[in-house]
């Protein structure tokens, strides 16, 4: 699926689209993800990925 495509389907922005594609976000939104999830068809651990140098900290890394 495009960006285009999931931009439509979610009302999530290009720019913020492309924000999370290139792990360039700080924070996700719950509406955001339950927003991709829905137009995916996924859940939301679908979309995440807890990495080892992430877990330490305490920070989720997508």
């Amino acid at each position: 699926m495009t960006l285009t495509e999931l931009s439509r389907r979610t009302g999530i922005t290009m720019a913020n689209l492309s924000v999370l594609k290139t792990n360039k976000a700080r924070a996700v939104r719950f509406t955001t993800v339950a927003a991709l999830c829905a137009a995916l068809g996924v859940g939301p651990g679908d979309l995440f990925v807890l990495r080892a140098e992430a877990s330490r900290s305490g920070v989720m890394a997508p």
